[in-house]
């Protein structure tokens, strides 16, 4: 029962934390299974990257400081009877960090609609107001179920348990490990606080950043797929200089890598670091190679290579041959002398010695 005396409700409290600790946990298990079905059937795929969603039950040593630093003065002096436990929101607290700072707000609208919510802290506009603070960013909810999951029989138990949600970006995350190692930051020298906000400035620069390149990245992708493949050979009789068109935008990158071999190898799926890599090793022997150059290598030399490659998964049952060993041996009949060492010494000998045989004279 509510009284006004701190040492009686914090004996009520340790009783009540103690013998609710494995409902908390349960509770907290649940939630966060709920938030990440519901982030896996988003329909927006940005959303869908969320690299963490984990949480914890606050302490109960540190529930009772909290509620002594924040709340006991002005309970006391209302004197209103209370009990700790309905001044701790964050007895349950779930951390969700996103990739982008602006997946934050899509993710706050999906957990809107699932659950009650019963306040929000927005430290980012917050901080953004002011021009001198410095501190992480982030995005606090109080949330509870909301009455048609509260009825539901297997989430009834927890239905008067609320619970904080903190939303961050990945490098608004990091900075609140490094802001919380920060001591006395209201005591600290003032260039000391020059410093800090510097770096502040840094880390939300980055946040910035990698949306910009993320956004910029898509936009790749998507100027790459509007182009129909079969157009690219025309690019290879179209001067450098055409007006409007750089040889930037001709030069093979993993974008339009990834367009031209999905065209050729469409049962095969290119993994992203591979084609990084694979581009780069193309790029390193011929600079300027361009993406109508990859188009012409594979339509006039694939087919000689996928006879090969079956004469020699025929002999070799044990071995592969992959779409980028395929790619491989025809970038070496498009262009023998720069990519000369596309192909190991072993696999080009036994390569020629085949095309040897098939030709009659060793090319």
């Amino acid at each position: 029962m509510a009284s006004l005396d701190f040492e009686t409700e914090k004996v009520n409290f340790r009783q009540f934390y103690d013998s609710n600790r494995r409902l908390l946990v349960e509770a907290m298990n649940s939630y966060i299974n709920i938030i990440n079905a519901q982030i896996k059937r988003f329909d927006n795929v940005n959303v869908g990257e969320i690299p963490k969603v984990e949480g914890r039950i606050k302490s109960r040593e540190e529930c009772i400081k909290k509620f002594h630093r924040k709340y006991l003065r002005q309970v006391e002096a209302a004197e209103h009877p209370y009990e700790i436990q309905d001044f701790i929101s964050d007895l349950i607290g779930i951390r969700i960090v996103c990739l982008y700072e602006d997946q934050i707000d899509q993710v706050y609208r999906l957990l809107e609609e699932h659950f009650k919510v019963l306040d929000v802290t927005d430290k980012i506009s917050s901080m953004e107001s002011t021009e001198h603070s410095f501190g992480y960013k982030g995005l606090h909810l109080d949330l509870a179920l909301n009455d048609e999951m509260a009825g539901l029989p297997k989430y009834h138990q927890y239905a008067g348990f609320s619970f904080e949600v903190q939303i961050r970006s990945l490098i608004q995350d990091a900075w609140s490990v490094l802001d919380h190692k920060i001591k006395y930051k209201k005591s600290i020298p003032s260039d000391l606080k020059r410093r800090i906000n510097i770096l502040a400035a840094l880390f939300e620069l980055a946040d910035r950043e990698f949306k910009e390149i993320r956004n910029a990245t898509t936009a790749l992708i998507q100027q790459e797929t509007v182009q129909p493949v079969t157009d690219l050979i025309d690019d290879a009789r179209q001067a450098l200089d055409e007006a409007g068109i750089s040889s930037h935008a001709k030069s093979l990158n993993a974008f339009n890598f990834l367009r031209i071999a999905g065209h050729f190898f469409r049962d095969f799926e290119f993994v992203d670091y591979k084609v990084d890599g694979f581009v780069h090793d193309i790029l390193r022997l011929d600079e300027e190679f361009q993406k109508s150059e990859l188009h012409k290598c594979l339509i006039e030399n694939l087919k000689t290579v996928r006879e090969y490659r079956e004469k020699f998964l025929q002999e070799n049952p044990d071995k592969t041959f992959s779409p980028y060993t395929s790619i491989r041996h025809s970038l070496f009949l498009h262009d023998r002398e720069k990519f000369d060492r596309i192909l190991s010494r072993r696999v080009k000998e036994r390569f020629l010695e085949w095309l040897d045989e098939t030709s009659g004279e060793r090319p």
